[in-house]
């Protein structure tokens, strides 16, 4: 009989360090003091069972209650959905009107679950995100249906509380944090992963240790600015590749012409240059990318600056020696 494989067990101190970083940044990006959170009616009558750690079933015939356990998948948190993208509709919007029988009807069970394309392709209100293209970066990615058997876009982006964070702006170190939350939802927690794929949970800390500064980069870069490709018509990249063609070479980053700006600075520079016609002032005010804020002229001028510094020495110490020959 095999024995439970331990995960993270060599490195369990540091691994719970990296969670609550990220979640301190994560509550901190998204907790407000005393929101207005309002709520469709109908979907307040639904949260009222769906936001608690338990509810109370009513048998319609001989009357008897039972207090039940809202299981994890099933819960939502009203805060979370009243900000997110989907937080304005009701929840017959998406799904069907048997869900205002209670309790619901087994039938639900099986409903067609709409993706992403079935409400937002081929809609001019949503042309900027390039939804088409997405799904098929998607398609080819490593979690691509073709790898992993029932891999969709909910299994990454909750449709009750995903955000848009990249476009709404913000402090760059929090849309990092609740991106990469969503990794670690999976890769980070072996009874989600465990549910997708047949296979022991890797070791995130220990196959990233060739980085320099390992928790920083982890604070201020998204997992898929290293293992996804770069498609410059959609803001947020989705072909995830396999882990062996993932960035390790530090100049990809740090230089001039660094993926991160066709990646998370992406946005911000789009931004940046439309208004101002220049983005490294943006980039600066969150984070300092070494080589990435480096001007051609301004290092030129700095060569021609210490070169003209060198021979001045140069003449001058000439000079003197020349001075000092003939006082002898």
């Amino acid at each position: 009989m095999n024995k439970p494989s331990r995960i993270y067990c060599k490195a369990c101190n540091r691994k719970i360090l990296l969670l609550v970083i990220l979640l301190i940044s994560f509550s901190n990006a998204y907790n407000k003091d005393n929101p207005e959170d309002v709520l469709d009616p109908e979907t307040q009558k639904c949260l009222d069972c769906h936001a608690g750690m338990r509810y109370t079933l009513t048998d319609p015939v001989t009357g008897d209650m039972a207090s039940l356990k809202m299981y994890d998948e099933l819960r939502i948190d009203p805060h979370l959905y009243v900000r997110a993208a989907h937080g304005g509709f009701a929840c017959t919007d998406c799904h069907s009107l048997d869900y205002e029988i209670h309790p619901h009807p087994i039938s639900v069970k099986f409903e067609f679950q709409y993706s992403c394309l079935d409400c937002h392709g081929g809609d001019e209100h949503f042309a900027r995100f390039n939804f088409e293209k997405v799904e098929e970066e998607f398609n080819v990615s490593i979690h691509g249906n073709h790898y992993i058997e029932n891999f969709s876009c909910w299994s990454c982006h909750n449709p009750h509380t995903y955000r848009l964070t990249v476009r709404e702006g913000g402090r760059i170190v929090d849309i990092v944090a609740y991106n990469n939350s969503i990794c670690l939802e999976c890769h980070g927690d072996i009874s989600h992963y465990a549910v997708l794929i047949e296979r022991q949970l890797t070791n995130m800390l220990s196959k990233h240790e060739w980085l320099p500064n390992q928790s920083l980069h982890f604070r201020k870069v998204r997992c898929i600015d290293c293992h996804a490709a770069v498609h410059y018509d959609i803001l947020v990249a989705h072909h995830v590749l396999p882990a062996s063609e993932a960035v390790r070479n530090c100049v990809e980053c740090h230089s001039t012409n660094s993926i991160l700006m066709a990646s998370l600075y992406k946005h911000k520079t789009v931004e940046r240059r439309s208004r101002f016609g220049f983005f490294n002032s943006e980039i600066t005010t969150d984070a300092y990318i070494i080589g990435a804020n480096r001007n051609y002229y301004f290092n030129l001028a700095s060569i021609v600056i210490l070169g003209l510094v060198l021979l001045g020495i140069a003449i001058h110490a000439t000079l003197r020696y020349i001075h000092y020959r003939q006082r002898k």
